[in-house]
């Protein structure tokens, strides 16, 4: 276990210094991880009750810290060497000075990281931090429609089984100290005018326009979801032809890293420009563009470190909570894991994520080696399906078998090639039809042999591919 540092606090127990350690660490510009159940040589002591700790610390957090620090910090349970222990992540915030609510803005309550011990803040570094403090953040801007309803959002609570009560809005922090709803609650009504564009390209550039849709005017999390599942389509599975009968199944782009591409430029834009993300699908790549560049007071390099500092917080809350986002600063990682930071695009005022199309797939397009074309670029790109072509192109030998089916029974195949285990009520919610047209469209599948079904309710399809 690495030993202490100014990005790393031991505790055996939990203490009653807590805040103020999260506190220093919160006024530090890189953050900093607290481990519970490990003591201050480094050795692994574990945590007799960690989901009642977890607990404490949460509920401490969310009532003794100034400004609100939900959605800065992440409680995680772990085991080292057969122990349990806690791993609290804590981001930098971006309404700097925090402090200890019962102590003030003040010495005696704001403190900040110094080598590996939490130091009190001088007063002059107080007050130039306040005098910085970000005035336009979403929590605080009164949103310009009141009448607003979150039925949409509620359903997603539920689902991951929270309970809704009175202080439901209340707790995600969705009002302004007015007790007016902010804007992050019009993000995330019911209804609103924001929306996300997904253009696509017939060519390398953007001269040919072929399609543009617009995911939102509804609750954020519903847009996001919607444009996950237009994604899930658009990344199409290719097959490349190893050796005697022996097939390596690929995406276009790695599906992991497209979805925290996504996520990341859903929370961390700045909407405060009324800019929203940007998606752009070209022949060779596929682009994510975000809005505000980095956040003020996180480098290039904190930033590829992994390195978190929410611009949102409040929407990074509701992400956490929903389970879109895994654990703070983790996305930019599994970005890295797949793809080396030349995929990144930064300037002063956005932030672009281009991926390249996977190369053994755009050979597979000039050699014509990959079957039919699948999908939704409505007729135009080179090579080949007769009869106007779908998008991007599958693996095999199949271009015959499919050249007489509707566009809606092409978007069904795919589906069934990217996932062959993928259920017809999925394949009715991202296609937003209903169950019983899906499994129409299935049965033409079956009754020409393009598919297969293998085992019952838990089983898979089978692609059939003419050799």
């Amino acid at each position: 276990m690495n030993s202490e540092s100014n990005r790393i606090e031991f505790k055996q127990e939990l203490t009653d210094d807590l805040e103020k350690e999260v506190v220093a660490f919160l006024n530090y510009h890189e953050g900093g991880v607290i481990y519970f159940g490990i003591d201050d040589k480094g050795n692994i002591t574990g945590l007799r009750d960690s989901e009642l700790i977890q607990l404490k610390i949460k509920d401490r957090l969310k009532n003794n810290i100034l400004p609100s620090c939900l959605g800065l910090f992440d409680v995680v349970s772990e085991e080292r060497k057969g122990k349990n222990i806690i791993k609290l992540i804590i981001a930098s915030g971006y309404e700097k000075p925090y402090y200890i609510k019962k102590k003030g803005m003040s010495e005696k309550g704001c403190f900040l990281r110094v080598g590996s011990a939490a130091e009190p803040m001088p007063v002059s570094m107080i007050e130039d931090l306040f005098s910085k403090r970000t005035r336009n953040s979403l929590g605080k801007i009164v949103s310009n429609k009141q009448n607003l309803s979150f039925q949409q959002l509620k359903i997603y609570y539920q689902e991951k089984g929270y309970e809704i009560n009175d202080a439901f809005l209340e707790n995600l922090d969705l009002y302004t100290p007015e007790h007016r709803f902010n804007y992050v609650a019009y993000l995330l009504a019911d209804v609103n005018s924001v929306s996300i564009k997904v253009a696509k390209y017939a060519g390398k550039t953007k001269s040919d326009l072929v399609e543009n849709e617009e995911y939102g005017y509804c609750s954020l999390i519903k847009a996001t979801e919607q444009v996950l599942n237009k994604l899930e389509v658009e990344n199409k599975t290719y097959t490349k032809i190893t050796g005697k009968a022996n097939r390596l199944e690929r995406k276009m782009i790695n599906s992991r890293a497209l979805r925290e591409a996504l996520i990341n430029a859903m929370v961390h834009n700045d909407y405060t420009s009324e800019v929203p993300p940007v998606v752009e699908i070209y022949s060779d790549r596929l682009s994510i563009t975000s809005y505000g560049g980095l956040v003020p007071g996180l480098s290039r390099e904190e930033f590829f470190a992994g390195r978190s500092m929410p611009r949102n917080r409040e929407l990074m809350r509701v992400f956490k909570d929903l389970d879109l986002v895994e654990q703070l600063g983790s996305g930019i990682h599994r970005i890295l894991d797949a793809y080396d930071t030349s995929v990144f695009k930064i300037s002063e005022n956005f932030l672009e994520i281009c991926f390249p199309f996977e190369q053994d797939y755009l050979d597979s397009l000039e050699s014509g080696a990959m079957g039919g074309q699948i999908g939704g670029t409505k007729g135009g790109m080179k090579g080949g399906m007769k009869g106007g072509q779908i998008g991007g192109q599958i693996g095999g030998q199949i271009g015959g078998q499919i050249s007489d089916l509707t566009d809606r029974q092409k978007e069904v195949l795919q589906l069934i090639i990217n996932n062959n285990k993928i259920s017809r009520k999925k394949i009715s919610e991202i296609l937003k039809i209903n169950t019983s047209a899906v499994q129409k469209h299935i049965d033409i599948l079956v009754k020409k042999n393009i598919i297969t079904r293998i085992g019952g309710t838990r089983g898979y399809w089978k692609i059939n591919i003419e050799e």
